[in-house]
């Protein structure tokens, strides 16, 4: 009988406990200690019929010529961001004088916050997966739409938010603009704690636009609880590099809120539902397919010249 009280009351106290907390607590409870199938008793739209993340099945995707280049505005200039662990993740917060426009997208985005997913112990930790892979890490770059002021606001908006995704893959030698978000993550270990990461540039972590013409787009949603169904996703074909060394580092900087190791945090990937993913016309060529080309027209031009003396 003492052992019902005892349990009563302590989950009585945990109740109160969560319904008294700010609302990344909760994210960070339900990211923790719930399997995400269950995240719908709680946030019904996790449920929804646009829920990310997605596999991608590369032959299924619809090639569209509408989907143009993006513009990235404020990608280039120095600045000083917040980095905070929230509990499930750790999140660097962009000013509002990062923009984003182009990719048939409604309107122009102001940039709020990126976070990455990884794995953990040498599993991989990508929320997208492409042809059933799932990679290293992935980096989420969140942008809400013009004039929305909050998440809360643009949510609303079928696809009033925005977001930017990369795949990373594992090489042989460190990426040294990882090394500062290393750094930061590792001064912001326990939930709740900040740090400023200071002279930061987006564009040290990501290409420029004119290297970003290829992507896929879809509809979709927020990867942690609610699950906003109100994404215009874009996952670009090129993939950002990391060493295992700065993957294992990366995966062991910070703590849940529960104070266990922060691993494994991503969504298992949720089914399409009749939704279409279209990938943008333009094809990237690698430098040395291009070198491949110049060889061959050389060769067929000089065999031309030759042949006619």
């Amino acid at each position: 009988m003492l052992y019902y009280t005892i349990l009563y009351y302590t989950i009585l106290i945990l109740t109160i406990t969560l319904l008294q907390c700010d609302f990344d607590f909760v994210v960070a409870s339900c990211f923790c200690c719930l399997e995400p199938g269950h995240w719908a008793a709680q946030f019904p739209s996790c449920g929804g019929l646009r829920q990310s993340p997605i596999n991608i099945v590369t032959s299924k995707v619809h090639i569209n010529s509408a989907l143009p280049p993006f513009d990235f505005i404020g990608h280039t200039n120095k600045m000083n961001i917040t980095v905070e662990n929230k509990g499930h993740s750790a999140h660097f917060t962009l000013p509002q004088s990062v923009r984003l426009a182009g990719g048939a997208l409604p309107g122009h985005y102001r940039a709020a916050q990126f976070h990455f997913h990884w794995g953990g112990n040498g599993r991989p930790g990508s929320e997208h997966t492409i042809d059933g892979e799932r990679f290293p890490m992935e980096l989420h770059i969140v942008h809400i739409k013009e004039p929305y002021g909050s998440l809360t606001e643009a949510e609303h908006d079928m696809a009033g938010i925005a977001l930017l995704a990369f795949l990373f893959e594992e090489t042989a030698d460190d990426n040294p603009n990882l090394d500062t978000i290393i750094a930061a993550l590792g001064r912001v270990k326990n939930n709740g704690s900040t740090t400023e990461l200071s002279n930061f540039r987006l564009s040290d972590v990501i290409p420029s636009a004119k290297e970003l013409h290829s992507y896929y787009r879809y509809v979709g949603s927020m990867t942690t609880p609610g699950c906003e169904q109100a994404v215009a996703w874009t996952l670009f074909h090129r993939t950002l590099p990391i060493s295992s060394r700065q993957l294992d580092a990366i995966t062991q900087q910070c703590h849940f809120w529960t104070g266990q190791p922060m691993k494994d945090i991503y969504r298992p990937t949720q089914p399409l539902d009749g939704r279409v993913v279209y990938r943008s016309d333009a094809v990237e060529i690698l430098p040395n397919l291009i070198l491949l080309c110049v060889f061959g027209v050389s060769s067929v031009v000089i065999g031309l010249l030759v042949t006619i003396h």
